[in-house]
């Protein structure tokens, strides 16, 4: 299963472990993916992985019970 918000299309980062003597090491910084129950336009309800940010801000729907 692949990293990447199904909303905005946020996926894994490059960046740098840097140890106390400076050395430096490739690491990977994965975005907070969590699966949420949306609701679509249609009405019809589907699990999704979205980011936080897209939770927060919104940008999807969770359906009332």
């Amino acid at each position: 299963m692949s990293k990447i918000c199904q909303i905005c299309g946020k996926g894994p980062q490059t960046g740098n472990n840097v140890s106390h003597s400076h050395i430096k090491t490739r690491r990977r910084f994965l975005p907070n993916l969590q699966k949420v129950r949306h609701q679509l336009v249609s009405g019809e309800v589907t699990t999704v992985r979205v980011c936080t940010r897209c939770i927060r801000s919104g940008k999807i729907t969770k359906p009332v019970k």
